[in-house]
């Protein structure tokens, strides 16, 4: 088996560089981690809920090799058909997507050894289904490991963004950033009681932080990834008659802000959660 010999690369083509630089960086910090819990073995089944764009599907593919059998699951069209060009690029024959939601996985009752998802499950619309599935799917003592980013993510904009709100009097608004915080990043005790309550057993919990950082928050604000992840959500909070007020207010304080500590930060506080299937 020595088809590795073949390393006809054309680094001049359109197709390969738009895949050989393939991994954003907000995955990646997760993700890592995530694939150093991995306890690496031949022979076995395994699924990624939520691989997006294909990190780490494609890697986890790549790193267990032929003998393993990967499943894919994403409701996300454009990422589904990327991720197909990239198997194909790399000649990665031993995965299978699905593009479909998680809290239905069309796979049968104890069949895979290894789940993995790197920030996606807390990104789901029921946590609880999909962990009941995750359930019915894991063989006795199969591996779960996944990654979730915390409460506090990003906890230096919405100190800005509610005291703000506080400024003018807008109770409801400050209660809506609450519930949207809430809502992409429930209490890690809770989730944590969620897995147990699925027949999980947490091996080990690791704390982790990463941090953006800019010369102003002009520069967070523009910057494309926020953009395109986060700032529609927080325009939601704000009536649209008053979304350039209130934002021209946040967006000055945060350049004071970077004007006193050399550089705007946000913090990305996560956690890598290792479980087993009791």
């Amino acid at each position: 088996m020595t088809n590795y010999l073949n390393t006809n690369f054309d680094l001049n083509s359109d197709q390969l560089v738009e895949f050989i630089d393939e991994l954003p960086f907000w995955s990646a910090p997760f993700g890592i981690r995530l694939l150093d819990h991995i306890r690496y073995k031949k022979n076995i089944s395994i699924l990624d809920i939520g691989f997006g764009a294909g990190f780490p599907i494609t890697e986890l593919a790549m790193r267990f090799g032929e003998s393993c059998k990967i499943y894919g699951i994403d409701p996300w069209g454009a990422g589904t058909r990327r991720v197909k060009k990239k198997l194909a690029l790399y000649g990665i024959g031993n995965t299978e997507l699905i593009r479909r939601e998680a809290e239905n996985i069309p796979l049968p009752d104890n069949s895979i050894d290894l789940i993995t998802s790197n920030n996606g499950i807390n990104n789901v619309s029921n946590q609880e289904k999909v962990l009941c599935e995750c359930s019915r799917l894991m063989k006795k003592g199969g591996q779960f490991v996944q990654t979730m980013n915390l409460g506090k993510s990003m906890i230096e904009f919405y100190e800005i963004m509610e005291n703000v709100l506080k400024l003018h009097r807008m109770n409801k608004e400050v209660d809506k950033l609450h519930q949207h915080i809430r809502s992409k990043r429930k209490p890690l005790d809770e989730f944590l009681a969620l897995i147990r309550k699925n027949n999980f057993s947490v091996v080990e919990i690791e704390n982790n932080c990463f941090e953006y950082k800019f010369t102003d928050g002009t520069t967070m604000l523009n910057h494309y990834f926020i953009r395109l992840a986060f700032l529609d959500p927080w325009k939601e909070i704000v009536p649209e008659e008053k979304q350039a007020k209130i934002f021209q207010e946040i967006e000055d304080l945060m350049n004071e802000k970077a004007l006193a500590n050399g550089c705007f930060r946000l913090s990305i506080p996560f956690v890598v959660i290792d479980c087993i299937r009791n």
